[in-house]
């Protein structure tokens, strides 16, 4: 305890420096955490990025190149450290996409604040003029951008390719662009300026492959329809109802015991059960239902054999065990109202479809709803892959995709990729420091080095040499080709618009905004208290 009670070195007068200007050990050690953070995802950025393997504490393998997958997976328990897996959701949220760019250019502009409190500056100075770089490099963003239109359906593709060309299931990104592009532009108007994701039903199912994936023109259902009892699979002309109650007979609220010793008692039993379920049946059909959608119960079965029988003869198709989360989704699409009690189905609670299908896909079976009369904006995507681990990848690469899409719709504008957004940032916000002065020119330099990290590591993960490759793409920008980009399938510097290697705006300027604000407040922190 000797250190504890110790006294302070001359020249720490607020707590943040040691008497050579050095920065503190708390602020070194959160610093070091969250750095080792970005090292690990480093290695995943780009198309040519490695892919991680995580096997969870329930043995359950997931393997990825996502950053916020990657990281919601790892055990960090440093707590400066877990601010940049917090970064990393972060921008899931906002953008969708760049959740592994934002970490690494944390963990770049982390660096750089290291050897700039090493030269004696101080934490609060460094904070703010890197803040105000960010700033400075947003406004240098939006200058170099393209102005999208949304009925210009190649733009969105291009954008929805590169963002997929990173991930596996790249080799599949002329199949999933499309969808994602196709499902994003069918709930916006030319007045929207954000699109709710919520309203995108991803459906997996293992069988076939990933080219299989398609759009539905309606409602796509996990749940198959029940056909033990004879019941009918196909529906025309559907008239869909969707019940919160069950088709059982019905059971008292406590546990009971009912001892019956007359077997006429017993018979008497079943035959009210049977009447009552047989009731409940004709009640359903009487207002012209002909799909059943039945939400899953805990208490009780949903549906028994008998009450199945009887919806078979009566010719009316059934679909059980729908969750409760799914409900205002279906009702939504097919405009069904829930209805929890057998008195308040009426007809004007049915939703009507041109057609409810159970199709049967390489061994995955799916119920479609299609040709619904008056559909409200949803959309359903079957999603298919040869195996969990493959299809999980594939859901998470279409999300990525429809989230980049929706970027688009929340700010209209496109940028190149291939790391020359950063490197062309990265120059002009050099002269900008030139004509600072003072330790903010300082700081604002080192920010513009710290920004080349994105090339660099893309050039390194493609196996490139990342000191020739850089240096070139800073020549290419100063002679002016500022859309000059790293291609990285050749292996050489190109015109990166020409390859069709496009982002979001939104995705480079939030994980600039996002990964400044987490360094910032990384500098700003000079101790840990733990508390009991």
């Amino acid at each position: 305890m000797a250190a504890a009670t110790a006294s302070a070195p001359t020249g720490m007068s607020d707590g943040s420096f040691t008497d050579k200007g050095k920065p503190t050990e708390v602020r070194l050690s959160n610093m070091n955490a969250a750095k080792a953070v970005a090292d690990a995802v480093r290695t995943s950025l780009g198309p040519k990025g490695m892919d991680k393997m995580i096997q969870t504490s329930t043995g359950e393998v997931v393997i990825t190149n996502d950053g916020a997958t990657i990281l919601k997976h790892m055990a960090v328990l440093h707590p400066a450290a877990r601010m940049l897996v917090e970064l990393s959701q972060a921008q899931d949220i906002e953008a969708g996409d760049g959740t592994t760019s934002v970490v690494v250019l944390a963990g770049s502009l982390l660096s750089a604040a290291e050897k700039l409190l090493n030269q004696g500056i101080h934490p609060t100075t460094v904070a703010q003029s890197f803040q105000k770089a960010a700033t400075k490099a947003v406004e240098f963003l939006d200058d170099m951008s393209i102005p999208v239109d949304l009925n210009d359906r190649e733009s969105l593709l291009k954008a929805a390719r590169t963002s997929l060309n990173s991930k596996i299931v790249s080799q599949y990104s002329s199949t999933l662009a499309p969808i994602a592009v196709s499902a994003v532009t069918r709930l916006v108007s030319s007045s929207s300026s954000n699109v709710d994701l919520r309203d995108i039903r991803i459906v997996k199912k293992v069988g076939g492959t990933i080219d299989d994936t398609e759009l539905v023109e309606g409602l796509a259902l996990n749940q198959i329809a029940m056909s033990n009892a004879g019941g009918p699979t196909r529906m025309e002309k559907a008239k869909i109802g969707l019940i919160q109650f069950q088709l059982s007979s019905p059971k008292p609220d406590m546990d009971n015991q009912i001892v019956v010793n007359d077997y006429r008692q017993m018979d008497k039993i079943l035959k009210e059960e049977r009447q009552y379920l047989l009731n409940l049946c004709k009640r359903i059909k009487k207002t012209g239902c002909n799909v059943l959608l039945i939400q899953k119960s805990i208490l009780r079965d949903a549906v028994t054999d008998l009450s199945l029988h009887f919806l078979a003869k009566l010719k009316i198709m059934v679909i059980k065990d729908i969750e409760r989360d799914e409900i205002e989704f279906i009702s939504k699409s097919t405009g069904a109202k829930p209805v929890a009690d057998i008195d308040a189905f009426t007809e004007d609670k049915l939703g009507s479809a041109e057609l409810v299908e159970e199709h049967s896909q390489s061994g995955a079976k799916v119920v479609k709803v299609t040709g619904v009369k008056n559909p409200g904006k949803t959309v359903s995507v079957v999603c298919t892959g040869a195996n969990d681990l493959v299809l999980e990848e594939s859901e998470r690469s279409l999300h990525d995709a429809l989230c980049v899409v929706r970027c688009l719709v929340k700010k209209r504008a496109l940028i190149a990729g291939g790391g020359a957004p950063e490197i062309n940032v990265s120059r002009l916000l050099t002269e900008y420091a030139h004509t600072l002065k003072g330790k903010e020119a300082y700081c604002f330099q080192s920010f513009a080095e710290a920004l080349e990290i994105i090339p660099t590591t893309l050039a390194e993960n493609a196996g490139l040499n990342p000191i020739a490759i850089v240096t070139e793409l800073r020549n290419k920008h100063a002679l002016g080709d500022k859309n000059a980009g790293i291609n990285v399938k050749k292996g050489i510097i190109s015109n990166i618009l020409e390859e069709n290697v496009v982002q979001p705006l939104l995705v480079s300027t939030s994980a600039l905004e996002l990964a400044t604000e987490t360094v910032a407040l990384i500098l700003r922190i000079d101790d840990i208290q733990f508390t009991r």
